[in-house]
């Protein structure tokens, strides 16, 4: 990137408006699926992440002199904090009872996704660091022309979490629970690494939940409509018994299904040749991630085998790092998942908020670090040396 600044930052209330091949210019390189303009169009041609259903798009690109787009930034005007998997409520409802105005906010972020990524995009050749710092500015400056109450950057990378902390939005830690492949060259490799008690824990429940079933893993021109819509049955059975209405709407997969099929793994069981539960997972360049999972049947362990173990095959496999099952879940500990830290960074325009908002993250922070060390220690699976 020149050395002089030459650029200037537009905002778009569609990723439409900004084009798969700008937008996958600076997306594609990262290898990370949820940032590809397929699924951040999905999510909004599809009226899953639209401005009545509380996601109004604000999306920031950094265009330079010739108008090409430089950088992008996923970047939304929320009236609500649901789908987002970082809790805020109650810094809302402390501001209102105070007769503050807490939405709308604005929110960057990969909609109803809670897996770490990258929030800045740089296109080929320019300075990641130069463009972060632009976008991140740009944001900044957009709350403060919105006059809206905050920032929020959810699940960004380490480096990116560090560089908004430079730029003065409040920092914060949560955790979740990945599964890390040791260079394993089958699912016994991975046994082989646990106590014996959770060997044998591990393949019981895996002869339970398949007696009687056919699991199989659909990928590429092997998923069609007819999966798509037993998932999608799955999906909102799980949906109205956690939240009361489902995020996603099924036009959403049929649009990632038909523009994303290589990168998606979906985890089909069949009773009978009929679909009776399944689970999604995204293929990065280095990681699977697991998303959405629903079920027609009570069948023990099946939500372990087709979220987990099922998971846990394919990134071997397929030579993948690691395993990132999604928000909360200490269970998956017991199955190989160790805590690991996740991300987010805020910025708030009133001090009256952000000052005992920056005082309570200091807290949690040193709570979940203390948590995460003393989680690993006390119920890690893995055999000690």
């Amino acid at each position: 990137m020149s050395p002089q600044p030459e650029f200037t930052l537009q905002v778009h209330d569609s990723l439409a408006a900004i084009g798969r091949e700008a937008w996958d210019a600076c997306a594609a390189p990262t290898g990370d699926p949820f940032v590809s303009y397929a699924v951040l169009n999905a999510c909004e041609a599809s009226d899953s992440a639209v401005a009545c259903q509380g996601w109004g798009p604000r999306h920031l690109t950094l265009m330079g002199p010739d108008d090409t787009v430089l950088g992008c930034m996923p970047l939304y005007l929320k009236g609500h904090s649901q789908g987002e998997y970082v809790f805020d409520h109650a810094w809302a409802d402390a501001y209102q009872r105070a007769g503050g105005r807490y939405y709308p906010k604005l929110l960057g972020a990969v909609p109803f996704t809670p897996a770490t990524g990258p929030r800045f995009l740089n296109a080929p050749g320019t300075d990641e660091a130069t463009v972060r710092a632009a976008l991140i500015q740009g944001a900044l400056t957009l709350t403060e022309r919105l006059g809206v109450s905050s920032l929020h950057v959810n699940f960004p990378t380490q480096p990116e979490w560090s560089a908004m902390g430079e730029a003065g939005m409040l920092r914060r830690q949560d955790m979740q629970f990945i599964w890390r492949n040791e260079g394993y060259q089958t699912f016994d490799d991975f046994l082989a690494a646990l106590s014996s008690n959770r060997r044998k824990t591990i393949r019981r429940e895996r002869r339970d939940a398949r007696a009687g079933l056919d699991i199989r893993i659909l990928t590429g021109a092997d998923l069609t409509e007819a999966h798509w819509d037993a998932f999608f049955e799955f999906y909102q059975d799980t949906g109205e018994r956690k939240w009361g209405r489902p995020y996603l709407t099924r036009a959403f997969f049929s649009m990632i299904g038909e523009t994303m099929a290589d990168r998606i793994a979906l985890v089909m069981a069949f009773r009978d040749g009929a679909p009776i539960a399944g689970a999604l997972n995204f293929i990065g360049r280095d990681a699977l991630y697991g998303r959405q999972w629903g079920a027609l049947e009570e069948v023990p362990f099946l939500h372990f085998e087709l979220c987990y173990y099922q998971a846990i095959e394919f990134a071997i496999a397929h030579g993948l790092s690691r395993v990132e099952a999604g928000a909360q879940g200490e269970h998956k500990m017991a199955r190989g998942y160790l805590p690991s830290p996740v991300y987010s960074a805020h910025y708030i325009a009133d001090p009256a908020l952000r000052s005992p908002v920056a005082q309570y993250l200091v807290q949690e922070s040193a709570g979940v670090e203390a948590e995460i060390e003393a989680m690993t220690a006390e119920y890690s699976p893995y055999r000690t040396a």
